[in-house]
């Protein structure tokens, strides 16, 4: 994962087998008002980026190629035109790629518990993950529930009531059968580059973005 920048705006980009994944930061303003800025300078056509109405749930979309006002908090892509994108601000963006295609989740607790990341591994056959900026284990203070829904996962998962959600998804991940994980190890709330619910009540969000590059015929 490496820093990359164009016209004023800085993200986070991520290569993986055929496709690439890119994180954003508050310099690409607001995507839940508008992704144009971030997709020209990811070089996107905004009107071929798949968004959806994300409800903290595990269904998936799939090959959308346009915004929808679907309920879904994942994007399955297939073929090599458009991308998707999810919206987050201290949710941890996922993007997964495999022989089937590529994909990308928004990553709460309760789209975690209720098993996307498992769903989006079975949907790509994905053998590659990119785990993007989200609220760190420094920050992310929880209540019983959360705790008992991924106390399965085993020890180091939380100190106290400190959730590890980077750490939840990783090992959500490497059940599915993922092996090469990458994190960016970034804390939302602590880092200022980027948006935060928690920190500042902000109702603005960054991308977790995915596209599959085109192969040659």
């Amino acid at each position: 994962m490496e820093w990359r920048s164009a016209d004023g705006v800085e993200w986070l980009q991520a290569r993986l087998s055929g496709a690439r994944a890119a994180f954003s930061t508050r310099s690409a303003g607001d995507v839940k008002e508008s992704p144009e800025r971030l997709a020209a300078a990811l070089g996107l056509n905004p009107d071929r980026i798949a968004t959806a109405r994300q409800v903290h749930g595990a269904d998936l979309l799939r090959d959308a190629g346009e915004p929808t006002g679907v309920d879904a908090d994942g994007h399955v892509l297939t073929k090599p035109a458009g991308a998707a994108l999810v919206k987050v601000a201290d949710c941890l963006p996922v993007a997964l790629a495999g022989r089937g295609g590529a994909a990308i989740l928004h990553c709460g607790w309760r789209p975690l518990a209720a098993g996307i990341v498992a769903k989006g591994v079975e949907a790509v056959g994905a053998t590659e993950a990119a785990i993007g900026p989200g609220i760190g284990p420094c920050c992310y203070e929880v209540g019983d529930e959360v705790l008992a829904a991924f106390a399965p996962l085993g020890e180091g998962i939380a100190a106290g009531r400190m959730l590890d959600l980077a750490e939840a998804a990783r090992r959500l991940l490497r059940e599915a059968g993922v092996e090469r994980v990458e994190s960016a190890g970034l804390c939302t709330r602590c880092d200022e580059r980027f948006f935060s619910h928690r920190r500042d009540g902000d109702p603005r969000r960054q991308a977790g973005a995915v596209w599959l590059e085109a192969t040659e015929a």
